[in-house]
């Protein structure tokens, strides 16, 4: 059996959620995400083109199964198995992130972000991590105004800078002949996975935001970490049902990133904040449009205060995504990555592509509007159709340099 051991080091606070809803390092998240990232480098061995059907099919057969059958009608048979790959953590212990710590963490009011459809300063943490993270109004002794600061919503989360180990056992060889061709062709497989993991992968709740990002470090020389990222067009792979590789357009891999390095990760936090409200609310609300799907509803659903489009019951999770990565030559610093992994929203939403391409490609227009110096009227945001939301939203993003980056 051949063994696989990294450790994986969190680089912003994970919410990994246990049977309490307190932060736990637990084995199932890193075995889903090992599974979502197997599924794009089984996507790219295939031209991007095959089946779900099929890609299902050998997922379960490499990580266990109690449905699959082969055959058709009547000579169908159950070809059901255990996992060919088991995960080990050498600590099941609660994250050392209480809600007595997280409260030094809160950024001076001078860092809150406006909200333009509120019309009010939040919090950069809670606008990311809504959920795992809370607020209350909260009494200033002595004054007369209130505070709402951000607070841990369950007891414990997994906190920056934590560590343990993770060890994937893979089978040598099995004896079902199929079983052992499906080993023989995954194991290289599942090392591009990880190295997948370790340069998008995050975990936890909200970790589509940047929380629970984190590093895989090898541990013994079989566990290298080798690969590469899998590219494809951006509309076409828009037309995919699920999500099988990075978009690219004309100017390249869809994958932004933070210029200069952070020492703090509340700081990067706070302007990958900036960004995403940026993103989201250059999409204006018409008046009276209730029961309609709108342009801001196709990046991700439901949408605070606006989630009659489709009902409270559909979910739509947004398709750009935010890693918070170690700084190229210095692992004490930190950057912040944006990155694009379209597919086709769910027949329930009855998608209209020519829509959502539209409205992708502004998203795509302000992220690299963000890549020009701020400076001397160098961002014009004219991607931003409401002139009375750019004017609100320019002194924000102003704030924030990206740069296009090629991996």
């Amino acid at each position: 059996m051949a063994i696989l051991s990294y450790k994986v080091r969190f680089l912003t606070p994970g919410f990994l959620g246990d049977a309490k809803q307190d932060g736990r390092w637990r084995t199932p998240p890193f075995k889903a995400l090992l599974r979502q990232w197997w599924r794009v480098v089984w996507a790219a061995d295939h031209g991007f083109s095959g089946s779900v059907e099929a890609m299902r099919y050998e997922e379960g057969r490499l990580f266990g199964n109690a449905w699959l059958k082969s055959g058709e009608g009547a000579n169908a048979k159950t070809c059901f198995n255990k996992s060919l790959v088991r995960l080990r953590l050498d600590r099941w212990d609660e994250g050392r992130e209480t809600k007595a710590s997280w409260g030094k963490k809160e950024l001076n009011p001078a860092e809150k972000i406006l909200h333009p459809d509120r019309g009010q300063q939040i919090g950069p943490m809670l606008y990311l991590g809504y959920g795992p993270l809370t607020t209350e109004k909260t009494t200033v002794p002595g004054q007369s105004y209130s505070v709402y600061p951000t607070l841990l919503k369950g007891n414990a989360a997994i906190q920056a800078g934590e560590c343990a180990e993770l060890s994937l056992a893979v089978l040598e060889d099995h004896p079902n002949p199929e079983l052992a061709e499906v080993l023989k062709t995954n194991r290289p497989r599942l090392q591009r996975a990880l190295w997948l993991m370790d340069r998008y992968g995050t975990v936890g709740g909200r970790s589509r935001n940047g929380w629970g990002s984190f590093v895989l470090e090898p541990v013994g020389a079989n566990s290298k970490l080798v690969g590469a990222t899998p590219l494809l067009d951006w509309k076409s792979a828009l037309e995919q049902d699920w999500p099988r590789a990075v978009g690219t357009d004309d100017k390249g891999p869809l994958i932004w990133q933070t210029v200069g390095s952070y020492e703090d990760w509340k700081r990067l936090m706070r302007d990958l904040a900036v960004v995403k409200l940026g993103l989201r609310t250059q999409f204006v609300f018409t008046p009276g449009s209730k029961g309609k799907p709108e342009d801001r509803h196709w990046l991700s659903y439901p949408v605070t205060n606006h989630n009659d489009a489709w009902g409270d019951k559909l979910r739509l999770p947004n398709s750009l995504r935010f890693k918070v990565r170690r700084a190229a030559g210095d692992p004490t610093k930190l950057v912040g990555v944006i990155f694009h992994v379209p597919c086709q929203p769910p027949p329930r939403f009855e998608p209209n592509l020519d829509v959502i391409k539209r409205v992708w490609r502004r998203v795509h227009e302000l992220l690299d509007e963000l890549c020009r110096d701020a400076k001397g009227g160098g961002r014009q945001y004219l991607c931003i159709r409401d002139a009375a939301r750019r004017v609100k939203l320019k002194p924000m993003l102003d704030s924030v340099q990206l740069v296009r980056v090629k991996e």
